[in-house]
């Protein structure tokens, strides 16, 4: 494919030359001089494309619908309900198109750029790669009631007066999205009386919450953690020695249980490694959050993948999203006004001002139309690039076949600012048939082996998630073992690395892995 660059959406600094005049602040002081500055400076145009480039695709759709609503100049023409004429702008010529060569003239307009053979097809770049099927798909909608909605329907259920009634209303819309109630009682009855004129006692608000902390999910408007989990275990069953244990631990040695000093919590409890084995298991089965359990009201980022990447018989194929490309066009109607003021005897000032505004709508919808194709063209080098570095992982899956690459290595590759990359990495997901990735997550720092060969960090954390994953739990490694295991192998790193790197993948020390 053959990439072409508009030179009004190059992403280039323009140096521009400009005379500065220094006026004195003190009147006594007459020396005035002229100073010629080199300043770079980025076009409307070239900050337009910049925006469009960040934009994933999920966000897509949304940025071209406010620009047709925003110019009327610009047209979807699967959005219109009866065909419109053929447009006569030539997009053939596009590329002679250069928004910032000239300033706009209200006496001068050259009515011939908007007045050519234009195809509409021709002036979207449609990639065949869409699946008919996945345009058709719909979400469905879950009918669920909130998690706010079901405590407030626990709550009508219950014989109340009027005035505990309010107090549970007001205990349940403190509540935190994770179900806990985190405000101040002395706080809550203030709220009661200046915003409802309702004066209670603490002892009402108290009572009120031991009513509330009775609906399901159990555990819901506790006060922190220890409560949330002793609320849980007390609706199970008290007669079981399991449970009782596992109450008193919650209540009086949460500290050393999170901590997982398991030596010392037998040795308070008289207890054995099994006995302690069976009762830690039965707090591990206890939600942290209850309100999540029912939450639907929290916002989920659905994940659009901006690129496909396929295999075809050990060859990779690439594929743009379709819906980053846009079937959009210039308005006819309005290059019609053009043709009716080239024609026009008399052009008055009115006449004049109306044909500006349309000028400058149809000079918009063109740079939109331009930013969007430069995008898609941006796109697809970039991955394209991306793809051939890490060819081998993306056929196998395997981690340990990624290369070292920095966004450097791309940008020399598409001879692009590393800012470009940085922005398409940084916001757009590929589908492999390994799953659904950020492309930032191919870039990866080198680490040099004892043999001179240079290797991705991904390596290296693969070792370690696969060293970590098959440990004993009940003596797990700890981060020299770590560092010794990886020297063994030819990786000569320090152990500060390899706790960087045990972080990074959320991977706590070995006292919290350590299992009984």
């Amino acid at each position: 494919m053959k990439y072409k660059f508009p030179i009004s959406l190059m992403l280039l600094k323009l140096p521009i030359f400009e005379t500065v005049v220094f006026i004195p602040l003190n009147h006594n002081m007459l020396k005035q001089h002229l100073q010629q500055k080199l300043l770079q400076k980025l076009s409307p145009q070239q900050i337009q494309f910049i925006k469009l480039l960040q934009v994933p695709t999920v966000a897509l759709d949304t940025r071209i619908k406010e620009e047709l609503e925003e110019n009327p100049a610009l047209e979807d023409p699967s959005l219109m309900i009866a065909e419109e004429p053929k447009s006569e702008y030539d997009d053939d010529k596009q590329d002679d198109y250069d928004p910032i060569a000239k300033e706009d003239n209200t006496d001068e307009f050259n009515v011939d750029d908007y007045l050519q053979d234009d195809n509409p097809n021709d002036y979207s770049t449609s990639y065949n790669n869409s699946d008919d099927d996945e345009e058709k798909k719909e979400t469905p909608i879950a009918i669920e009631s909130t998690f706010f909605e079901s405590l407030q329907e626990q709550l009508d259920l219950v014989p109340l007066s009027d005035h505990d009634f309010i107090i549970g209303k007001q205990i349940i819309g403190s509540l935190d999205d994770d179900g806990y109630l985190r405000r101040p009682i002395i706080s809550m009855i203030d709220d009661l009386a200046f915003s409802q004129n309702v004066m209670v006692e603490e002892e009402d608000v108290l009572e009120m919450l031991k009513v509330i902390q009775a609906f399901d999910p159990p555990g819901i408007a506790a006060r922190d953690l220890q409560e949330c989990l002793t609320l849980q275990l007390k609706r199970k069953d008290l007669n079981n020695p399991i449970i009782l244990k596992a109450i008193e631990i919650v209540e009086h040695h949460l500290d050393e249980f999170t901590r997982k000093h398991y030596d010392k919590l037998e040795k308070a409890l008289g207890l054995n490694s099994e006995d302690l084995k069976e009762i830690i298991a039965e707090i591990l089965r206890l939600n942290p959050k209850p309100g999540d359990s029912n939450q639907v009201t929290t916002k989920q980022l659905q994940i659009i993948p901006d690129f496909h990447v396929s295999n075809n018989d050990g060859v990779l194929i690439l594929m743009l999203n379709s819906k980053n490309a846009p079937e959009l066009r210039v308005s006819r109607s309005y290059i019609d006004m053009f043709d009716h003021y080239d024609k026009a005897a008399q052009k008055d000032k009115k006449m004049k001002e109306a044909v500006q505004f349309v000028k400058q709508k149809l000079d918009s919808a063109k740079w939109f139309i331009d930013a969007i194709k430069q995008r898609q063209q941006t796109l697809l080098k970039t991955m394209n690039a991306i793809m051939q570095y890490q060819y081998e992982y993306l056929l196998t899956g395997d981690e340990r076949k990624m290369r070292p690459m920095i966004l450097k290595d791309i940008a020399d590759k598409i001879d692009m600012d590393i800012s470009t990359v940085s922005r398409v990495a940084n916001s757009k997901y590929v589908q492999t048939e390994f799953g659904t990735f950020l492309l930032k997550s191919f870039f990866s720092e080198a680490i040099q082996t004892e043999s001179g060969e240079e290797v991705s960090n991904k390596e290296v954390k693969k070792i370690l998630e696969d060293c970590i994953g098959s440990e004993d739990k009940r003596k797990p490694l700890a981060d020299e073992k770590l560092t010794d295991i990886l020297k063994d192998r030819g990786y000569n790193i320090a152990r500060r690395t390899v706790a960087k790197y045990r972080e990074q993948m959320n991977i706590p020390v070995a006292r919290l892995r350590k299992e009984l």
